[in-house]
């Protein structure tokens, strides 16, 4: 009787602050999305590729990040001076696809040379081999990954548009991607087959930008 007492008390002093946690968290995310809905009209950008409004456009893509929690990674692509708005939608959809590769390599850059390799110059040449096989194969596996929450576009009144398309990265699903990069990456580099378990398990951990 007295664990069930104690647990209630314990739950009657948490639920309070958890409560007023997620009201405060509530609270940012409107603000968020207020201040990017205003930058947004002042920079004059309209949605793009859909009969819904910017409003519930910015809404649904800020809803599924939050559902997603830490697994959601939001990459942005950009297109500018395009005079073609399809063209510019898929040159977004490529520098989207750069950017994560980009992002990917780093990260993993960052992990290996902290973890195994410190400031050993004679792995340098090696590993940048590696790195370098590992972004170009990230960038062409992740397009299947690549899940668009919705696309931005204005006039620049010279006869061209600017586009922006934002995509949200399920990190669980896109460790497979990168792991297959990894793999045809790793050929190429025997250090990197020599720390392969190693190398592995921090191309399956997501990353936050």
């Amino acid at each position: 009787m007295k664990r069930i007492l104690m647990l209630l008390m314990a739950f009657c002093l948490v639920m309070p602050a958890m409560n007023a946690q997620n009201k405060a968290l509530e609270k940012a995310r409107n603000k968020e999305y207020k201040q990017k809905m205003k930058q947004f009209k002042k920079e004059k950008w309209q949605v793009f590729g859909t009969t819904r409004t910017l409003d519930v456009a910015l809404l649904s893509h800020y809803d599924k990040l939050n559902n997603m929690g830490e697994d959601g990674n939001e990459i942005m692509g950009v297109a500018t001076k395009v005079k073609s708005k399809n063209i510019g939608h898929q040159m977004a959809i490529n520098n989207a696809c750069l950017t994560y590769a980009q992002q990917a390599g780093s990260h993993l850059k960052g992990r290996v040379v902290s973890d195994i390799t410190g400031n050993a110059s004679d792995t340098e040449g090696e590993f940048d081999k590696m790195y370098a096989a590992y972004e170009r194969l990230v960038e062409k596996e992740i397009r299947g990954e690549l899940k668009e929450s919705f696309s931005i576009i204005r006039n620049n009144d010279d006869g061209t548009f600017e586009i922006q398309s934002f995509f949200i990265v399920d990190e669980k699903a896109a460790s497979i991607a990168r792991q297959r990069a990894l793999e045809n990456a790793a050929r190429e580099s025997e250090l990197a087959q020599k720390y392969a378990k190693k190398v592995s398990d921090y191309v399956k951990e997501g990353f936050k930008q």
